[in-house]
């Protein structure tokens, strides 16, 4: 069973964390699953780590490692949700590079990315990416973008619940 990610519920769905019978580079155990995400140190890899050496802190400490790239966090949000933010979850791979969103003084739950068809589940995601876009564009663009959003092609949108209200986040990215 792999550990449990607050930040990250389910890094296997997705694609963070896959099936792989390689050895971590921080414990050298195989332990059946990789960590495929990006990977922000300065020393270079021979491999990549396993989740347990993730969420232990152990990878992150002996490389100096981050696996989000965070900018934008609220002056409310700890520095310690912070640190396992960066340095003890999965981070997630997107086009013009990850994004983690914040909401009510905490990071919101990273769930997968997602095109127009999943995010109608999700009104608040759609009209916070709405809101987004209307600020640069006009409104039939802005609807012709979020229509033409999809899961697996591009321009794809990244979803996120908030872990405190249960609001659903979003943004989207493109090449």
């Amino acid at each position: 069973m792999l550990p449990t990610f607050d930040y990250h519920p389910d890094p296997l769905a997705t694609g963070s964390v896959t099936a792989s019978g390689s050895a971590c580079v921080a414990c050298g155990e195989a332990r059946g699953y990789t960590y495929t995400g990006p990977i922000y140190c300065m020393e270079p890899l021979g491999g990549r780590p396993c989740p347990w050496c993730i969420a232990d802190g152990s990878f992150a400490a002996r490389y100096d490692a981050e696996f989000a790239d965070l900018y934008d966090v609220p002056s409310i949000v700890p520095s310690e949700t912070i640190e396992i933010l960066s340095r003890r979850t999965p981070g997630f791979s997107s086009w013009q590079g990850d994004r983690w969103l914040f909401h009510c003084g905490d990071g919101a739950a990273f769930l997968g990315t997602v095109g127009a068809q999943e995010l109608a589940a999700f009104p608040d995601a759609m009209e916070m990416l709405r809101q987004e876009a209307s600020e640069g564009w006009p409104t039939g663009q802005v609807e012709g973008f979020l229509a033409a959003l999809d899961k697996d092609g591009n321009p794809s949108a990244y979803l996120f619940r908030c872990r405190k209200c249960g609001a659903h986040l979003a943004f989207a990215d493109y090449t």
